[in-house]
């Protein structure tokens, strides 16, 4: 370690403020979307949206800022430093929410979702390569289990979050609450944190180094098998969180109740992440996220021959028992697939988190697209999407194993 690189360990936050720190940052997206579930029927109707499964929009132009968001923020945080990227990215997020509280139009606010998505998706992935420029193998894996227990908190508090705002008010004041939060947490770790990427180390930005970036991702086996898995099982993620409001609202008919079924859901992927920081050092981050991508789809496996005999709308109890280990089993996806993508590619962290995520996205955003908008007043559409993909996902991993990963991500991936 060289002296510039020594000092800035030296000055590193305590994990008991980093870790929320980050969690906080990490959450911005999720609360934007999380938040808005409860609201979506009534924005459909304010804003003037013609058909139901339109108002999924809201979500899926989130995730396409999100997209560009995380290709653009990596490689501009190696190049002027994480701090003043994280900086660039909260202020677009800002912008992106005060253009949502004044929006009359659908297109208006999709046009704030997508702003809202750019600049709030910067923020993990360049927390993400601010973690791998301090730890890595299993202590980054614990680390980022960790801030994702912080993470998960959101989901799980933000629907009632957005439920209660709609008891005393409408759906912009969910908007004002996002940019109320999101203040605060900018003036946080511009005081608190210091920077974690040494100026010798900073590399311009530029499209050929981008470029030599992602050929250097492409290589490693490992690095795009698991981004190309992980984007699988994304996808299958997201087209239930595209279609979930409508599900538990329209098929199960469970009215403002709905965000207390999604937050049990996000509880347990809580739980799993928090399990993950706790068992990765002793397992390993590839047997326990093997373990939950095979779990999930002997759950789903299980559950469709069941709701396709109950004509895809089995009993709301049915339907829980089959979201809580599936959820159980992305917590462990989600506590280890960053760390495992990124092992092999520290010296380049930035522009990797930047590549493995944009590719990660552009595989998951389109079928979490597609199934989500399949929503016909079942869950079959759902079930069919977690079995389908999580399959693929097995199949692509055990590709990305096939040959060996290189010295140093096979001594840490074999812990």
């Amino acid at each position: 370690m060289n002296t510039a690189d020594l000092a800035i360990h030296q000055k590193q936050l305590a994990l008991s403020e980093f870790i929320p720190l980050m969690g906080l940052l990490t959450a911005l997206d999720a609360l934007s979307i999380d938040a808005m579930m409860p609201a979506l029927s009534q924005m459909g109707h304010d804003l003037h949206v013609a058909a139901a499964n339109d108002t999924q929009l809201i979500i899926a132009m989130m995730f396409v800022g999100m997209t560009f968001g995380q290709m653009f923020g990596g490689p501009l945080s190696d190049g002027i430093g994480r701090k003043p990227a994280i900086y660039a990215g909260l202020v677009l997020y800002l912008i992106g929410c005060l253009i949502a509280i004044i929006a009359t139009t659908f297109p208006e606010m999709l046009a704030a979702r997508v702003l809202q998505g750019f600049g709030a998706s910067m923020a993990p992935v360049i927390a993400t390569a601010l973690v791998r420029d301090l730890y890595q193998g299993a202590p980054m894996a614990r680390v980022m289990s960790f801030m994702g227990s912080v993470f998960i908190l959101v989901p799980v508090i933000a629907p009632l979050l957005g439920q209660g705002i709609l008891l005393i008010g409408n759906w912009r004041l969910i908007f004002v609450m996002f940019f109320v939060l999101g203040f605060p947490a900018s003036l946080w770790f511009a005081l608190r944190q210091p920077e974690t990427l040494a100026s010798a180390n900073r590399h311009p930005f530029s499209p050929t180094r981008l470029m030599t970036a992602l050929l250097e991702v492409l290589r490693s086996r490992m690095a795009t098998g698991f981004a190309i898995a992980s984007g699988l099982f994304l996808g299958a993620f997201f087209g239930y969180l595209n279609s979930s409001q409508q599900i538990f609202q329209e098929t199960y008919r469970t009215g403002p109740y709905f965000a207390l079924y999604y937050s049990g859901c996000a509880a347990t992927i809580g739980l799993a992440l928090f399990s993950n920081g706790k068992l990765v050092e002793r397992f390993g981050m590839l047997p326990l996220a093997s373990l939950g991508m095979v779990g999930i789809l002997l759950v789903a496996l299980l559950f469709l021959p069941v709701a396709w005999a109950y004509g895809g709308k089995p009993p709301l109890w049915m339907w829980m028992a089959f979201l809580l280990p599936t959820f159980f089993g992305a917590g462990l996806l989600f506590g280890n697939f960053n760390a495992i993508i990124l092992e092999p590619l520290g010296h380049i962290a930035g522009m990797a988190s930047a590549a493995t995520s944009g590719l990660t996205m552009l595989v998951s955003l389109p079928l979490g697209t597609f199934i989500g908008r399949a929503y016909d007043g079942t869950v079959l559409p759902a079930a069919l999407g977690f079995a389908g993909l999580s399959f693929l996902s097995l199949i692509v991993m055990r590709w990305a194993r096939a040959r060996p990963p290189g010295p140093v991500a096979a001594a840490s991936t074999r812990r």
